[in-house]
């Protein structure tokens, strides 16, 4: 398995490339899709999915054109289809389960900064979105946003998240947890 982070666009989201065996996932594709396109190329993977955390635009502008030029299938939770703008071909719940090559992923709904943020958890790693950040948490008071659901959705990553699992945040480094 192969990480790659990018930082797009004016707001530096992070998009990740996720490489498995021959498969790929593209998460959260905020802005810079040539950038974007041309690292996909450069990991001669096959992308399956791009997965949005949420429907921001820092982490979804990019998307229509990714799905564009790979035909990978664009997932997002179910209820960020009523709060979001983002089009999707699939819906995400709580524990579904996503396959690239020999990795899995597993949903978290982790609502706070939109109602239907995910987290992405693997095997010693997690992909959070705007869920976490190394040095807090993403904002609340946006459209959709609720502090009483963040608080709700950090603990129970707290109880998820296990010592140097490396976390993977929409915005900042990556960083490893500390228990």
């Amino acid at each position: 398995m192969k990480v790659k982070q990018l930082a797009v666009g004016e707001l530096a989201g992070n998009c990740y490339l996720l490489a498995s065996e021959n498969e790929l996932i593209v998460i959260d594709p905020g802005d810079e899709a040539e950038r974007i396109l041309k690292e996909i190329e450069q990991l001669k993977a096959i992308p399956k999915y791009i997965i949005i955390t949420h429907c921001h635009p820092d982490h979804v502008l990019a998307m229509p054109e990714i799905k564009k030029q790979t035909g990978a299938k664009v997932l997002i939770h179910e209820q960020e289809k009523q709060f979001g703008n983002c089009e999707a071909d699939g819906f995400l719940k709580e524990k579904d389960e996503i396959k690239i090559g020999n990795t899995v992923l597993k949903v978290i709904h982790t609502p706070g900064h939109t109602p239907g943020s995910i987290c992405l958890l693997g095997d010693n790693f997690i992909f959070t979105g705007d869920t976490l950040f190394e040095n807090g948490y993403g904002r609340t008071d946006l459209p959709g946003g609720s502090y009483e659901e963040m608080e709700n959705s950090l603990n129970r990553l707290s109880q998820l998240l296990k010592s140097k699992m490396v976390v993977y945040p929409g915005h900042g480094r990556p960083f490893d947890v500390k228990k």
